[in-house]
């Protein structure tokens, strides 16, 4: 109850035993108007004395949605998340962290009783956006200018910022010291280009051994860092043009699919694993090319790996990576705006953020966080560096069918079912399809 409604319910019953006083008979009930405001039944009861609310204050609560991740990343939060509810006694969040995310929160927000902050990755936003499930953050936000340029790109749409990336991840290259030892390679650095690269793969190849070059994937989220090298897109810059299928992403294919055509790099199936990082950490291949969620991985499962990380290679057209991230959006028809925004900020201002990638697993999206992140964690800096041209995996409504063709070309390119210009060909005409949808 709040003070307001405490003095007016106090009033009225002075008034009443006033009245009753001066009649010389009881008073009747009076129906209270915090029971009116909580949908109590009160006729036919006595009304109950007021209790005393001085000193405290509504608390408001607030739901964060989110999918699971390691045991200390999801311990992590929660410690973020204690630590907020401890400083904001009027506001307290429930982390919640649920399986069939995505099915789940379809369900929220189509049944109209939606979380009050929730998880979106950038190749998310734009179905959201579309669908106005998504409060913009312009003007809700602090300190925007600190965010990476290409961080807040992937949050903006048609101008509009919707909402502050949590943290990121980047392409790198990871090497085996060992096995670069033993091929008496040099090892790789940041100025390392494709063809210092594949120089590399063909000598540490060493098909008796079992032990390939590098480790690649039939994954469009790998590959496409070899077309933005090359100096290749996906579509135009207003996303109403396929523009996948150019002599740059031929050059981009080639050079990708080349490596296992070669010999001198095989994929994760081909060396009994499940995605590169196993591959790598069981020593089958010498390189792979994943994100900084690499580390923790091998830290756990691989820890006598002895190896190093360096940026990608530049291609024909320059330095290129991906930048992976998730955001926290409002939704639109949300009941506490002002509060979740409140929560928001603090998870993507200094102190919060912070707190939360300190941990090492996530990499901070403020740039003024940069230098105490790699003092803390130096052999990581190469992904960090890569937010300078890091390009956000985001596209338009309904590219997922997109992804599934190129992901479905790359495989059949790799068993040389399919030819690098069709796996062009078959990704441009459904990409059309989706963008004139």
């Amino acid at each position: 109850m709040n003070k307001q409604s405490y003095w007016t319910i106090l009033a009225m019953l002075l008034l009443t035993m006033l009245l009753a006083a001066c009649g010389g008979g009881s008073a009747e009930p009076v129906a209270t108007q915090g029971e009116e405001e909580t949908g109590s039944e009160t006729s036919g009861e006595t009304a109950e004395e007021p209790e005393s609310t001085s000193g405290e204050s509504e608390v408001t609560e607030l739901q964060l949605m989110g999918w699971a991740s390691s045991e200390a990343e999801n311990d992590r939060l929660q410690e973020v998340i204690d630590e907020f509810n401890a400083n904001n006694p009027d506001l307290n969040v429930t982390l919640n962290l649920v399986p069939d995310y995505d099915t789940k929160l379809q369900t929220s927000l189509a049944g109209g009783s939606p979380p009050d902050v929730f998880y979106i990755d950038s190749f998310r936003l734009p179905d959201f956006v579309a669908a106005d499930s998504i409060e913009p953050a312009e003007g809700q936000l602090e300190n925007v200018d600190d965010f990476y340029p290409s961080l807040r790109e992937a949050f903006t749409i048609d101008d509009t910022l919707y909402c502050p990336p949590k943290d990121f991840s980047t392409l790198g290259l990871q090497y085996n010291k060992a096995l670069f030892d033993a091929a008496g390679v040099e090892y790789p650095t940041n100025d390392w280009t494709w063809d210092d690269l594949r120089a590399a793969a063909e000598q540490l190849t060493d098909e008796e051994n079992g032990v390939y070059g590098m480790v690649v994937s039939a994954d469009f989220a790998r590959w496409i860092a070899f077309l933005y090298q090359a100096g290749g897109s996906v579509t135009n810059s207003d996303f109403t043009e396929m523009t996948i299928n150019s002599p740059e992403a031929m050059e981009a294919m080639n050079f990708y699919v080349g490596l296992v055509e070669d010999g001198f790099a095989a994929t994760p199936a081909g060396l009994d694993s499940g995605w590169p990082g196993e591959a790598f950490g069981k020593e089958s291949a010498a390189m792979s090319m994943e994100g900084n969620w690499i580390a923790s991985f091998l830290n756990d499962q691989f820890p006598d790996v002895d190896y190093g990380v360096v940026q990608l290679p530049a291609g024909p057209a320059g330095e290129a990576t991906m930048a992976f991230t998730v955001c926290y959006g409002v939704p639109a028809i949300g009941e506490n705006k002002e509060a979740s925004f409140r929560l928001v900020n603090y998870l993507t201002g200094p102190e919060g953020m912070k707190r939360w990638t300190d941990l090492g697993l996530a990499m901070p999206t403020r740039a003024s966080l940069a230098d105490g992140w790699t003092a803390q964690y130096p052999e990581l800096e190469p992904f960090l560096a890569g937010a300078e041209n890091a390009n956000p995996w985001q596209f338009r409504p309904g590219f997922q069918d997109v992804l599934d063709t190129m992901n479905d070309g790359l495989q059949q390119a790799f068993s040389g079912t399919l030819l690098a210009e069709d796996v062009l060909s078959n990704t441009e005409e459904v990409g059309t399809e989706v963008l004139n949808r």
